[in-house]
C-alpha cells in the first residue's frame, strides 16, 4: 500500500508519496499509478519518499524513471527521498543516479520547491 500526503505550500502544493519496503514486479504497476495519480492540478512536486525502501529491481527502477520524465513533461518534479545505501548503490551502478534527482533527507527534498 502506498500512502498520500498532500502538504501546502505557498505557490502550489507538494505530495508525498510513502512507497514500501519493497518495489518489485508485484506492485510497480500501482506504485506507477499513484505516483501518476499525485500529479493534480496545482501539485507542483511530488516526492517519493523511499526511506522505508530497501529493495527495488529494475522495474521498479525503469517505473521511476518514466515518473520522472512524465511529471516533467507536465511541468512538475518527482523527488526521491531515498536513503537506503543498498539502493542507492543499484541506482549507481545503473547509471539513473544521474537522471533521477535523489535527496537524502527530507530537508534537502523540500528545498526549492514552493
Amino acid at each position: 500500500m502506498v500512502d498520500v500526503e498532500p502538504v501546502a505550500l505557498a505557490q502550489g502544493q507538494l505530495v508525498i508519496v510513502t512507497l514500501p519496503s519493497e518495489i518489485d514486479m508485484a506492485n510497480v504497476d500501482g506504485i506507477g499509478k499513484q505516483l501518476a495519480a499525485a500529479f493534480t492540478p496545482g501539485v507542483r512536486a511530488v516526492i517519493a519518499d523511499m526511506t522505508a525502501t530497501t529493495f527495488c529491481d529494475t522495474l521498479g527502477i525503469s517505473m521511476l524513471v518514466r515518473a520522472c520524465r512524465q511529471a516533467a513533461a507536465h511541468g512538475g518534479q518527482l523527488r526521491l527521498l531515498m536513503p537506503c545505501p543498498r539502493v542507492l548503490k543499484v541506482m549507481d551502478v545503473l547509471g539513473v543516479d544521474a537522471v533521477l534527482p535523489i535527496y537524502h533527507s527530507l530537508e534537502k527534498a523540500l528545498a526549492d520547491v514552493g
